[in-house]
């Protein structure tokens, strides 16, 4: 590999995963594919139901794909057994949403941080066990004054700082982070993802930073793929993706944010009106199409639009973009 190529870590081709249903197939990840260059962070957006976590999951093979390759750092894992994967563990990793509900809550700030190294064997001894959970601690800067705290003890920041903790205790390359702020306040927010960017400038983490909340992922994410009912539907670096929506989704997500501006200066919001389409035994037909103020001819008698590059870097799902 030459010295300035990047190196990609992690390539998900066509990622499908279906759930059987009573009354049929459901769509919960439908041909998702990208590439994850090393020490990048990929956001993943779109609202509840759009597939995100699951995503998230099938790549880290907790939930098993449908269908699909998934190729990490030059191996195809797409058909490893659990056994196999087992291995794979202290390399790729994930840090929940929910802070609380992730912990045992039997288990001590110590046990629940030093588990994952006494579980793939890292360490030996107690004594080096418990300097490297020390270590951790400071690093994800969590008072040691707390090693033997329970976390119905502890705050939400303190909780997801021992998730974070936890993942980092099998020296991953990889991190899949599931809405790793959306519990917890604003200001806390704020800490966790400043910890976040400089663990991975310290260490070289490589981030798949799954959220709803589109000002947190421009702020964290280098590239961001939009998702809708299974599918990405665009997908582009952070500054051209706010700078030049394409898709009629993503310029409707934009437009939600909330600006600090009143008067007629306001900008006028793109609304999403009626109601998202069911997941199960989805037509091979646009996704977003009843729900499109710029739908046309095309949209209705086309089939389901492929992601395709429109622009250098800039990937779009759409029969209305040319």
């Amino acid at each position: 590999m030459a010295e300035n190529e990047k190196k990609i870590l992690l390539e998900v081709d066509h990622l499908t995963k279906y759930f059987t249903t009573p009354k049929g197939q459901l769509h919960a990840v439908d041909g998702v594919s990208f590439q994850l260059e090393e020490g990048k962070t990929l956001g993943i957006v779109g609202e509840s139901g759009c597939g995100k976590s699951t995503t998230g999951r099938s790549v880290l093979k907790l939930i098993e794909p449908t269908a699909g390759k998934l190729i990490f750092d030059g191996e195809d894992i797409t058909k490893y057994s659990k056994s196999k994967m087992r291995k794979l563990r202290t390399e790729m990793t994930m840090i929940f949403q929910d802070p609380f509900s992730s912990l045992d809550p039997r288990q001590s700030v110590m046990q629940l941080i030093s588990e994952p190294i006494r579980e793939h064997k890292l360490l030996r001894g107690n004594d080096a066990i418990e300097q490297r959970t020390l270590e951790l601690m400071d690093t994800v800067g969590l008072a040691r004054r707390f090693v033997n705290a329970y976390p119905h003890e502890l705050d939400g920041g303190r909780r997801q700082r021992i998730g974070i903790a936890r993942a980092l205790a099998v020296n991953p390359k990889l991190v899949v982070c599931d809405e790793p702020v959306s519990a917890l306040d604003v200001s806390i927010q704020a800490q966790i993802l400043n910890l976040l960017k400089q663990l991975q400038k310290d260490i070289g983490l490589t981030y798949i930073f799954i959220t709803h909340d589109l000002s947190v992922v421009k702020y964290f994410s280098d590239d961001i793929a939009v998702m809708y009912l299974g599918q990405m539907v665009e997908k582009a670096s952070a500054d051209e993706l706010f700078a030049n929506p394409m898709h009629p989704y993503t310029q409707a997500l934009l437009s939600a944010i909330p600006i600090p501006v009143v008067g007629k200066d306001k900008p006028q919001r793109r609304l999403i009106r009626g109601e998202i389409t069911s997941p199960v035994n989805l037509p091979d037909q646009c996704r977003f199409m009843k729900r499109c103020d710029a739908c046309q001819e095309c949209c209705k008698e086309g089939k389901n639009p492929e992601l395709r590059e429109v622009a250098p870097g800039h990937f779009v799902a759409c029969h209305c973009v040319k």
